[in-house]
């Protein structure tokens, strides 16, 4: 009798499984991540630094002739700096280790323009790798910028620069790794000091670099590098250093040679909204600082955001789906300044509070569409806090629904939600709902999800509500939702 149970129980078994393998997962929507911006995205935000001899002149881009003399912090702590922006819950650093002025923080071999050159440690001090061991210390990623364009160089302009700014990326990525980001930027050429010359250089943005070269050699030393730039070719910028990503946000994009001839206005726009049948997964770094400037000032010690802009910058960063690098630049003492470190707090304090309370942990879900009719793909994969488990519909359902019963009534002011994006992006709009006097009520309405979108309830009073998927370009493929 025994015997025939197992049996039983094994056919039972076998018939079950035989069902689930027939249930297909849904097919990619491509573009489609890698690994390594897979990662990117969990990263969620992170901080900038830009400290340099601009910080000392009041400068915002140096001329190049600026004597190293002039760089001499005297009270400069790179602990302080990576625990300021771990308890601002930032997840790295990218330090600029060279801006436009071409100084370097690190002893190069390659210049005379550089922290050896000034009184910073008599001479002996490596800012990079302070930077670099500090964010170990405090579990921080660490990346860089090494600005392309050098206005103290002789031969900027030339080919053997070329060569100067490649020496300098394996001292970066040999000396200070693991580099979890390469930042570069768009300004390339103009007037400068070029060693004495005094003039002004212009360069082909498209082919004086050959990119594809420098960005394999990095590559080569640190696989799992990202890189940024105005286009990309791992992360793009967002058309702005406001603060903001479009509130309809595709991860895809489409990368051109010589996209930034196009008019500004529609480059930016299209930076800013990505494309929704793009032929790459480029997602979006929201670049913002948190003073007017890049650099320290002692001018805007009153300017610095509160924390109600900074959580306003985080609902349209991170809230749309893109990365959020927050700038902090330290003073002349080589300290964050404490008008920047409340503000900091303060923002801290906001998100902690506004995210603290997930009322769909307790929550009961359905769907209007289940694929398949399997658990594989059921609604509570929505909130059972893993990011590798998803509820779908099928293959031919677009539009779909699910509800969320939250037990008894709540004051609702945030939903997040999140797309499983290892198969594409898709969702295009959707919609919530909140039951109000027996009927459902709309509530809010977005476009695109992608990695991430938090919505703003503005503290609706409801026991249960309805996302509805609106329109998507596949059957929808949801990862997670919370309530707040």
């Amino acid at each position: 009798m025994f015997k025939l149970v197992l049996i039983s129980i094994s056919i039972l078994y076998f018939f079950s499984a035989c069902s689930i393998k027939e249930v297909k997962e849904p097919a990619p929507v491509y573009p489609v991540p890698n690994e390594r911006q897979l990662a990117w995205h969990e990263l969620e935000q992170y901080a900038f630094i830009h400290f340099t001899t601009n910080t000392f002149t009041g400068l915002e881009w140096g001329f190049g002739d600026e004597s190293p003399s002039i760089f001499d912090p005297s009270e400069l702590d790179a602990m302080q700096w990576a625990k300021v922006v771990k308890d601002a819950g930032l997840k790295g650093i990218i330090l600029t280790t060279k801006h436009h002025d071409g100084f370097c923080l690190w002893p190069s071999e390659y210049s005379k323009h550089t922290i050896a050159q000034s009184p910073y440690k008599n001479g002996n001090g490596d800012l990079v790798k302070e930077v670099s061991d500090a964010c170990r210390a405090m579990g921080l990623k660490f990346g860089v910028y090494l600005s392309p364009w050098d206005r103290n160089r002789a031969d900027y302009g030339h080919p053997s620069y070329i060569e100067y700014y490649r020496n300098q990326l394996k001292e970066l990525f040999t000396n200070y790794g693991p580099v979890f980001e390469m930042w570069f930027d768009g300004a390339n050429g103009g007037d400068g000091y070029y060693g004495g010359a005094n003039e002004t250089r212009k360069i082909n943005q498209l082919t004086y670099y050959d990119w594809p070269g420098t960005l394999d050699l990095v590559r080569q030393m640190e696989p799992e590098v990202i890189f940024f730039s105005q286009d990309g070719p791992d992360v793009r910028w967002c058309g702005n250093e406001k603060g903001y990503v479009g509130e309809t946000n595709w991860n895809n994009f489409n990368k051109t040679p010589g996209f930034f001839e196009k008019e500004r206005e529609v480059a930016e726009h299209d930076l800013n909204t990505g494309f929704e049948n793009g032929k790459v997964w480029m997602p979006a770094e929201v670049d913002v600082s948190i003073r007017p400037g890049w650099f320290y000032h002692a001018e805007e010690d009153s300017l610095v955001k509160s924390p109600e802009e900074l959580f306003e910058i985080y609902l349209s960063s991170v809230g749309r789906g893109a990365n959020l690098l927050l700038n902090i630049p330290p003073d002349k003492r080589g300290l964050i300044h404490e008008n920047d470190v409340a503000a900091l707090r303060g923002w801290k304090k906001i998100i902690d509070k506004a995210f603290s309370v997930n009322f769909a942990d307790n929550a009961d879900i359905n769907a209007s569409n289940v694929r398949g009719n399997t658990k594989l793909f059921s609604p509570d994969n929505l909130i059972d806090g893993n990011k590798d488990t998803y509820w779908a519909t099928d293959d031919e359902v677009n539009i779909a629904s699910f509800e969320i019963d939250l037990k008894k009534i709540q004051e609702v002011n945030y939903l997040v939600i999140q797309e499983y994006i290892k198969l594409g992006q898709r969702v295009k709009s959707f919609r919530v709902d909140g039951w109000k006097n027996g009927a459902w009520t709309p509530v809010a309405s977005a476009t695109t999800i992608g990695y991430k979108r938090i919505v703003a309830l503005e503290g609706v009073k409801t026991k249960n509500l309805r996302i509805s998927i609106t329109d998507s370009k596949a059957c929808p493929v949801i990862s997670n939702v919370e309530v707040y």
